[in-house]
């Protein structure tokens, strides 16, 4: 089984992918269009000259790799649907086991503001991934869900694509992992300290000028892909 996790920054993704990554059965890759993306866009995002210097720059190269499927039985991708800029490879995805991720987009602005800046529409991911929904379909996930009760919504995950839940996947060891990307030093300082997800979230932000802007221009997307997701 090959899964793509499809998920905007600021989410549980991180999170998320050392749960599976606990797991004696599975492989997990984090982002690996991320450099292409910085490439191809020219975004200003935090270490990136490290990222260009460190990871795949060319996207057909990283399509490679997500083909592939090698030292585990099963591999778990972690991917962001604005890294997919148009003309990047996406045939690989079409044989995944597609999930998506989503948080209240009130809660991905906050967080993605403290640290960095105001992200636009384009940053945060929404059009994209609902885009990348209705091209590849999959099943649909909230992390408010996870989060409130972990077990129980894992185990709900596990079941709709058809592989055995594994305990193992509730705790990991707290501290970086071989496989996170290198813009970890500056993103995952939070889920380093981790050794599980964390409880259920409190009231949701009161977002204001540019922000509140953005969030308007998110719902929409985030509140038609709640619908779909799994209960």
């Amino acid at each position: 089984m090959r899964i793509a996790m499809w998920s905007g920054p600021r989410n549980l993704s991180t999170a998320m992918m050392y749960s599976f990554g606990a797991r004696a059965d599975f492989a997990v890759m984090d982002e690996p269009f991320y450099a292409a993306y910085l490439a191809r866009s020219g975004a200003d995002h935090p270490m990136r000259a490290e990222i260009l210097a460190h990871h795949l720059n060319d996207p057909k190269k990283a399509a490679s790799l997500c083909a592939s499927c090698d030292g585990a039985p099963h591999l778990y991708m972690k991917h962001m649907p604005h890294h997919m800029l148009e003309g990047f490879p996406l045939d690989w995805a079409r044989d995944c086991v597609n999930i998506h991720l989503l948080r209240h987009p009130a809660r991905v602005i906050a967080s993605y503001t403290a640290k960095h800046v105001m992200p636009t529409l384009e940053d945060i991911g929404y059009a994209q991934q609902s885009a990348l929904f209705e091209s590849l379909g999959g099943v649909v996930v909230d992390s408010t869900d996870i989060r409130a009760h972990p077990e129980r919504a894992l185990r709900r995950l596990c079941r709709a694509i058809d592989l055995p839940f594994d305990p193992g996947m509730l705790e990991w060891s707290a501290g970086p992992r071989d496989e996170d990307g290198v813009w970890g030093a500056h993103w995952y300082n939070a889920v380093h300290k981790s050794t599980g997800f964390a409880g259920a979230e409190g009231p949701l932000p009161n977002l204001n000028g540019p922000a509140a802007e953005v969030l308007a221009q998110a719902l929409p997307y985030y509140e038609t892909m709640k619908a779909r997701a799994l209960r």
